[in-house]
């Protein structure tokens, strides 16, 4: 049985909080341990930390959808450009499947916004 459209606006909610709570854990990580992260910090992973803390943290009570969403969709293409890609072409072989998929889901919505449930659709009065 379809899911009603009706629903499609709370589920781009659910969708955005869930793939912005998972994008801040990633940073958590790296700052604060919750998983120890595997690696030391160096520059780029330091400012890719601090996009995953406020931009997962934006997209998970949904302020700025839209232009913090391309901002991490690129972010994402990056990574998976300088980390993964070099390691083979295949990402199932090179490790990259979690950068392609977050870079695709920020890069929907960047396109589709936050949903209707979030600080962006409470300052639009919907």
């Amino acid at each position: 049985m379809p899911i009603p459209a009706r629903w499609s606006a709370p589920l781009l909610s659910l969708f955005r909080a869930v793939f912005g709570l998972l994008f801040l854990s990633h940073g958590i990580s790296k700052f604060f341990g919750l998983p120890p992260f595997p690696m030391p910090l160096n520059p780029l992973l330091t400012a890719a930390g601090v996009l995953e803390l406020v931009g997962g943290a934006l997209l998970l009570i949904g302020l700025f959808t839209r232009p913090v969403a391309f901002l991490l969709s690129g972010q994402m293409a990056v990574a998976y450009f300088l980390a993964h890609a070099p390691q083979g072409f295949l990402p199932l072989a090179n490790g990259g499947e979690a950068a392609i998929l977050y870079c695709f889901a920020f890069l929907y919505l960047a396109a589709a916004g936050g949903g209707s449930v979030g600080v962006d659709a409470m300052r639009r009065g919907g």
